[in-house]
């Protein structure tokens, strides 16, 4: 499979700050990786160059196989599939979900006065449909529960047929419900041969979706452990990265961590 992320030796320097420290890591296709790590540990500064929002500032980061640096990025992004708080914040509250999804054919947070063909129309009824928000595709995106709101991210991420998914925090802030409904509908997302490569950063093993294969763990800008799922997310290792002893288990595909 070829490698739909490449990191090699990267580091992210902000006034003096190491943020990102010799990070080698590669991604391909066929592979979902939750990236899990105190708050401050590089997460969405990772998934920034991931999605060719910045450059590193030094290593090299190839992402769908271009390097950053050598290529168009607005040629590239649109190859990228990004759901994140910060974007949904960008989205007009009176869009109506619909829209919201379309838009992304243009890679735009507002529908203007662009046009859209019929099968732009069809394949976003389509996707709002695969995610259960085909019933509310005419309402407001402001007037969202939060649990829908981080449905019609994804949905508009999806939009497009991206290359590589990245999905920063999609359960945060979400009741027990509404995360256990997300969570469903990504792992059956992520469980087709046609989903591509996948990145999503989370705080808690809880909310790793099941048909995940891997795992990064970041520790103060560096990678404490990487690899398939069950290395890398054992009670050793999560208790190395978050400072305290904790404990992991798995039941049925999911994970579920405490401190002893």
């Amino acid at each position: 499979m070829a490698s739909v992320l490449e990191l090699s030796d990267v580091s992210v320097v902000r006034d003096g700050n190491r943020i990102l420290d010799s990070i080698t890591w590669a991604v391909d296709s066929d592979e979902r990786w939750v990236v899990l790590g105190p708050n401050g540990a590089g997460k969405t500064t990772l998934l920034s160059i991931a999605s060719a929002s910045i450059h590193p500032s030094s290593g090299t980061a190839k992402v769908l196989e271009d390097t950053l640096g050598k290529v168009d990025v607005f040629e590239l992004r649109p190859r990228i599939g990004f759901a994140s708080t910060a974007l949904a914040r960008k989205v007009p509250a009176g869009e109506t979900v619909l829209d919201v999804v379309l838009t992304a054919a243009y890679s735009v947070t507002g529908r203007w006065n662009e046009e859209y063909d019929d099968i732009d129309s069809r394949r976003a009824r389509r996707v709002l449909a695969e995610w259960k928000l085909d019933h509310l595709e005419e309402r407001r995106f402001g007037s969202l529960s939060e649990g829908e709101q981080k449905r019609v991210q994804i949905a508009r991420a999806v939009m497009t047929d991206p290359e590589l998914l990245l999905l920063d925090e999609p359960a945060a802030s979400l009741d027990l419900g509404a995360r256990e409904e997300l969570l469903q509908l990504l792992g059956g997302y992520a469980s087709s041969p046609q989903a591509p490569g996948i990145v999503m950063v989370t705080h808690h093993v809880e909310e790793i979706p099941r048909a995940f294969t891997h795992a990064l763990l970041l520790k103060d800008g560096r990678i404490q452990a990487a690899g398939p799922l069950d290395e890398v997310i054992t009670a050793e290792n999560l208790s190395a990265t978050f400072g305290m002893d904790i404990t992991v288990e798995r039941h049925d595909g999911r994970f579920a961590a405490r401190a002893l």
